[in-house]
């Protein structure tokens, strides 16, 4: 049983590909997320989407929106809606930190990544962006491109 425990905790680690092809990340934190009992076991199972994914302040708590996490197969009844909000876990300082940027032009926040960590609860890594220009993402294609030509010369 332990040993299936761990196993679980190191495997789960979902990442959004696209935020860093369309944003710039300017700070990053993690933050706890607050769950239901059959949202979480369907994050250990990986049956969770952070594509569409994006946080704004109600109030004063920050809020995590589409992200989809799918019903539980074994939850019946009691299941949870699968795009529901979620409120992020974060310190005071930090949301105050947080909130002063996102009212400013340009700036957004969005996860990045979700993953258990070594004590078993589900945390999400959110970045404060900006988003990128046309440019921007063709000169980071570019560049990509490049290392990996001289990565394969150098082999």
């Amino acid at each position: 049983m332990a040993g299936n425990k761990l196993d679980i905790k190191q495997k789960v680690k979902i990442k959004n590909r696209k935020a860093s092809h369309e944003y710039e990340f300017i700070e990053k934190f993690v933050a706890g997320v607050s769950l239901k009992g059959s949202e979480i076991k369907s994050i250990r199972m990986q049956k969770v989407s952070l594509a569409d994914a994006f946080c704004v302040f109600i109030g004063d708590e920050l809020i995590i929106r589409s992200m989809h996490i799918a019903p539980y197969e074994m939850g019946g009844f009691n299941n949870h809606i699968a795009k529901a909000d979620r409120k992020l876990l974060l310190n005071r300082k930090e949301l105050t930190k947080l909130d002063k940027k996102v009212k400013e032009n340009g700036y957004t926040i969005i996860p990045t990544q979700l993953f258990i960590n070594d004590r078993g609860l589900a945390k999400i890594e959110v970045a404060l962006c900006r988003g990128k220009k046309l440019f921007d993402k063709r000169n980071d294609l570019k560049n990509k491109d490049q290392s990996r030509e001289l990565s394969r010369i150098k082999m």
